[in-house]
């Protein structure tokens, strides 16, 4: 684990940056195309440590995984006799929620773990669903075995999603094969990051599979159906992951500089899309133009928001640095099922925010945060430890490397956990300020193991 001391920014950020593919979009697109009634071929594969879990956790159960040698990005998938794996899924969400629905289609023993701190991530609603609908599992959490027989009953099922939206996405990327398909029903607090459901749904329809929902009587959607069917061959192309540009866009909100994304897409599924107009609520201008450039201009000083972010919760650690240091305080709710994450975040955010002299303080489903003037904040000031600590969590490392641009000293802990949806980030930060002009320090700590 490395130590990077997160470069400091001399003026306003102005840069264009290219972004790899979508995390969110990759996984989904390799688990249809897994399951498809042919090979299908992926461009601009996102290939960071998450999506590669998903490749070779597919490959191990007999899926044939094919990449390109001069463009690993260039991913064929050819179905195969699903078999007997030992899958790890490290710290991947996706991984650990998308796979066992997978693995019940197997015929055989397949084994799953993770990191140690992925075993404290919910995990038993996807497995007990999956015992509802026919499928043999010992365990509840990581480790578990799946043990396959090769089909899946399928039928309807009821679930409480509010701790995930990926435990619906999960049984919805199978279901069509199960069977007699699946009728997934919510009961509970709403399901948070809906729009990762719609993602999946959408995702299904290009692939052939209609998904009809059902809501309750307030309108809101908590039954899915998917009747059995040939899942599609499709040739995906992936767009840009939008939650990982939101740190970059960041940069200019912060530095009061201006970023530039190339091909933003005019409309997408992808719930990372939402950090525009968090952003003009803090007081950046945004454009986007006619060939898909998006432009984030940041102000002299951001301002103060309150912000449901129920449905864009992986955005928390990137607003949540915008507002330690924006002018007046900020409400950031909607979020309570953070806790249940990579790490738990808003314990995190607010632990690290406070480490620099910040005010942040947790409410009972988010953050309630008051803005300091960067020069007031330092590393350290809150508890004389002046590392920014990751707790494993990719997110927390992008925050902290943009609060470093407006923050001297910042040493952002274990930069390596960003590969887990961005591979090699401090080389993409670096290379943004270097063609700003804008970085001051660069240089990697040296410590750590």
């Amino acid at each position: 684990m490395t130590d990077w001391a997160a470069p400091t920014a001399d003026g306003p950020v102005h840069a264009t940056v290219e972004l790899p593919g979508s995390k969110s979009i990759t996984n989904r697109a390799l688990i249809l195309a897994a399951l498809a009634d042919g090979p299908s071929h992926l461009t601009g594969t996102l290939r960071s440590r998450d999506t590669d879990l998903m490749l070779d956790g597919l490959a191990a159960l007999g899926t044939g995984v094919a990449a390109d040698p001069g463009d690993p990005t260039d991913v064929t998938v050819t179905p195969g006799p699903l078999h007997a794996a030992d899958i790890d899924c490290g710290l991947a969400g996706t991984v650990m929620r998308f796979l066992p629905a997978v693995a019940a289609l197997a015929d055989g023993h397949v084994r799953f773990d993770g990191d140690e701190q992925a075993r404290a991530r919910p995990l038993g609603t996807v497995l007990t669903a999956l015992r509802q609908l026919g499928v043999n599992i010992d365990g509840d959490g990581l480790p578990f075995t799946v043990h396959g027989t090769g089909a899946v009953v399928g039928g309807p099922v009821t679930i409480d999603a509010s701790a995930s939206s990926q435990f619906v996405s999960g049984l919805l990327l199978s279901a069509a094969r199960f069977d007699e398909g699946a009728t997934i029903t919510h009961a509970g607090a709403p399901v948070p990051s809906m729009p990762h459901i719609e993602m999946t749904v959408d995702m299904l329809a290009t692939a052939g599979v209609a998904v009809t929902t059902g809501t309750d009587p307030s309108g809101a959607v908590t039954s899915w159906t998917v009747e059995p069917a040939p899942i599609r061959a499709v040739d995906w192309e992936i767009e840009p992951d939008l939650s990982n540009a939101a740190a970059f866009l960041a940069a200019a909100a912060v530095t009061g500089g201006s970023v530039t994304v190339p091909r933003w897409p005019a409309e997408t599924t992808q719930p990372g899309a939402e950090i525009v107009s968090i952003l003009q609520d803090l007081g950046c201008e945004t454009e986007r133009s006619d060939d898909g450039l998006l432009t984030v201009t940041g102000p002299r000083r951001l301002t103060a928001i309150d912000v449901d972010l129920r449905d864009v919760g992986e955005l928390t650690p990137t607003v949540a640095a915008l507002c330690a240091v924006a002018d007046g305080t900020s409400n950031l709710w909607g979020i309570a099922h953070l806790r249940g994450h990579e790490t738990d975040r808003l314990a995190a955010l607010t632990a690290e925010i406070n480490r620099l002299g910040g005010a942040c303080e947790q409410t009972e489903d988010g953050l309630r945060i008051t803005g300091r003037a960067p020069a007031d904040l330092r590393p350290g000031a809150g508890t004389g430890d002046a590392v920014w600590r990751t707790y494993a969590d990719h997110r927390m490392a992008t925050a902290g490397a943009a609060l470093g641009l407006v923050v001297d000293g910042v040493v952002v802990e274990n930069v390596e956990t960003t590969s887990k949806t961005l591979p090699d980030f401090p080389a993409l930060w670096t290379a943004m300020l270097a063609g700003s002009s804008a970085a001051r320090s660069s240089t990697n700590a040296g410590t750590g193991a």
